[in-house]
């Protein structure tokens, strides 16, 4: 019913209690979720989970927060996604907000998955952070969007303007909403998320972090995702039941290599 869509069961918080991850879950009703990749060090795991659950799913990338660790080529992207659990190029993109400096080396790597998402034929999962420009900068010089050939993605845990979603979504990308937009102090973030049409959202949690209401402050989970949806759907006023569906639909047409 439910797909948390950006998640990282990896990490040692959850990994340590997969079981109980699993069965809360089932418990909740969702049914598949996505373990996305940080750093390259770290994809043989994500990859063994993913091979050991079948409805586990895996990405490939560095996040632009990385910066000393082994830096991917094109051809290490392409390679590494050449399987068929690896369903994304990602997390990718700009994080601005807590480093400093020249960060051309983030612009270049971004660039790199931009390239290895349009070799591939596998969507990119995007974090952008206090550098909403140069990322849609980016993604349109490189050709991201299916409005240039590439195979579009997904602009995860949004936290940016309506302006921002609509740049991307006119690019063919989906918008993710986390925890996040279940905070009291989160207005701005809902108001996109009422602009927001059903056939371009998803949902995730983002776990370990960000975990929804009522769980803010705790270890987040991808059980937890359920409640994201009960927001939304709250909040656009629409029956569960539809936003599961069409979010589950969603995630299914972006992401046809889990089908």
């Amino acid at each position: 019913m439910f797909i948390d869509s950006h998640c990282h069961i990896n990490f040692p918080e959850l990994a340590e209690r997969l079981p109980d991850i699993f069965a809360k879950m089932s418990e909740n009703k969702v049914t598949h979720a996505l373990c996305v990749c940080v750093d390259l060090p770290e994809f043989p795991q994500i990859l063994q989970l993913a091979e050991q659950h079948a409805n586990v799913f895996a990405s490939v990338g560095v996040h632009p927060d990385y910066e000393e660790t082994p830096e991917p080529s094109v051809d290490d992207l392409v390679h590494l996604a050449d399987h068929p659990k690896v369903v994304a190029i990602g997390e990718t993109g700009l994080d601005y907000y807590r480093l400093e400096g020249d960060l051309e080396w983030q612009r270049q790597r971004f660039r790199t998955h931009i390239r290895a998402s349009r070799a591939t034929g596998k969507p990119l999962i995007i974090h952008t952070r206090a550098a909403s420009d140069d990322t849609i900068r980016i993604m349109r010089e490189e050709g991201a969007g299916t409005n240039a050939g590439g195979v579009g993605g997904v602009m995860h845990c949004f936290t940016e303007s309506l302006e921002v979603a609509q740049a991307a979504m006119e690019m063919g990308f989906y918008i993710s909403f986390s925890g996040i937009v279940t905070f009291k102090s989160a207005k701005d973030l809902q108001a996109v998320a009422q602009a927001v049409p059903l056939d371009r959202m998803l949902i995730e949690t983002d776990s370990p972090y960000l975990a929804p209401v009522p769980f803010r402050g705790k270890t987040n989970e991808p059980g937890y995702v359920r409640h994201v949806a009960e927001f939304l759907a709250t909040h656009k006023q629409v029956p569960l039941e539809e936003l599961a569906a069409r979010t589950t639909e969603n995630f299914f047409r972006l992401f046809e290599a889990a089908r």
